[in-house]
């Protein structure tokens, strides 16, 4: 009778209600919760089993993180087929934006100071208005000290700074090099359009509309022995993060990856070798595999922190679910290395002393 009365049901709302079966009956078990009713279909799971995230570090029950700094990786599409991403197109699920400046709001009573909005590349959804009305919220009525933005550039025009630059803090750029030959072995090739060529635009633009200029280049066997100080002194970035190719189990790494970047990772030695080769180029922030793995809170687009001590991407609950003191504690996230690392910096404009 029940499957009778779903077949008459829209399919979105049908799941939900077998998603809410599937709870109370959970609960009827093993008595832990009162019946569950359906959530929204922006929030149902593809199964009616409760996620289990990893056990949290035994130092975390005296000691809850502060989610000072935040990466909020809220699309995971992209135009770009980079070999080595460690944030593949595994979902094509985008928060509504209610629901994300809710989670934001959360954030913010939690504590934070800093968010980043990353992808993927965050400039595909909605043409760039999606994260433009993310920047706009944090700055004007969030008034978070921070707000930042990677990209691979690509898809930015000048409209967008017009519009939504004066509320950004910084935009990093992703360039792995400045040989297009070697940016197309990489993945950031796109038809005619030049990746490097299209990096100096966006610096002028940053000039124009005062916007902090950062770029992020991953070494790997591709780029290691390429010399970028002549290109990066002329940019004049206010950082430039250097991070080693960095494998992630089930992203880039693995039979259920959608990459394979084993072709790309460099050893510790090669990498220090490439460091020392830019030495003098003063804006350098150098990020080893060791630094980077576990020093910095990520936020999938369920809101999820994603704990990457095991080598691979566990999701916790989400913020929007349980809180950020509750989800925090499955993040993985070490604190000491956050701030080793050089974490905390000068990241409002409003702080900087720059050249625009």
């Amino acid at each position: 009778m029940m499957l009778g009365v779903l077949g008459h049901l829209p399919l979105v709302l049908a799941r939900a209600v077998l998603a809410a079966l599937c709870g109370r009956l959970s609960a009827l078990c093993w008595g832990l919760a009162p019946l569950i009713l359906p959530l929204p279909p922006w929030r149902r799971r593809s199964d009616c089993s409760p996620h289990t995230p990893t056990a949290p570090r035994e130092d975390q029950d005296e000691a809850v993180p502060t989610p000072t700094s935040v990466n909020y990786h809220f699309t995971r599409q992209c135009n770009y087929k980079c070999g080595f991403c460690f944030h593949t197109a595994k979902t094509s699920f985008v928060l509504p934006l209610e629901e994300a400046k809710r989670g934001l709001t959360i954030l913010k009573e939690a504590g934070m100071e800093k968010i980043n909005f990353s992808g993927g590349e965050p400039f595909l959804q909605d043409r760039g208005e999606f994260v433009g009305q993310l920047v706009r919220f944090c700055k004007e009525e969030l008034k978070l000290p921070s707000v930042s933005i990677v990209s691979n550039g690509s898809l930015i025009r000048e409209r967008w700074f017009k519009k939504y630059g004066e509320y950004l803090d910084i935009l990093a750029i992703s360039c792995d090099s400045f040989n297009e030959e070697v940016n197309v072995l990489i993945g950031r090739g796109q038809g005619k359009k030049n990746h490097v060529e299209n990096l100096h635009k966006l610096r002028q633009w940053c000039r124009e509309y005062a916007v902090a200029f950062k770029i992020n280049s991953v070494i790997n066997r591709f780029n290691v022995e390429e010399d970028m100080n002549e290109q990066i002194k002329a940019l004049n970035p206010v950082r430039w993060k250097v991070f080693q190719c960095l494998l992630i189990e089930g992203e880039n790494s693995g039979e259920d990856a959608l990459r394979e970047a084993e072709k790309f990772v460099i050893s510790d030695e090669d990498f220090e070798q490439f460091l020392e080769r830019h030495r003098d180029v003063p804006c350098l922030v150098p990020e080893s595999n060791q630094k980077m793995r576990d020093s910095y809170l990520i936020l999938d687009e369920y809101m999820r922190f994603l704990n990457c001590r095991n080598g691979r991407k566990e999701p916790s609950k989400s913020i929007l679910d349980v809180g950020v003191e509750a989800a925090i504690k499955f993040s993985g996230f070490d604190e000491k290395m956050f701030l080793k690392r050089g974490g905390k910096y000068v990241w409002s404009k409003a702080d900087m002393i720059l050249d625009w």
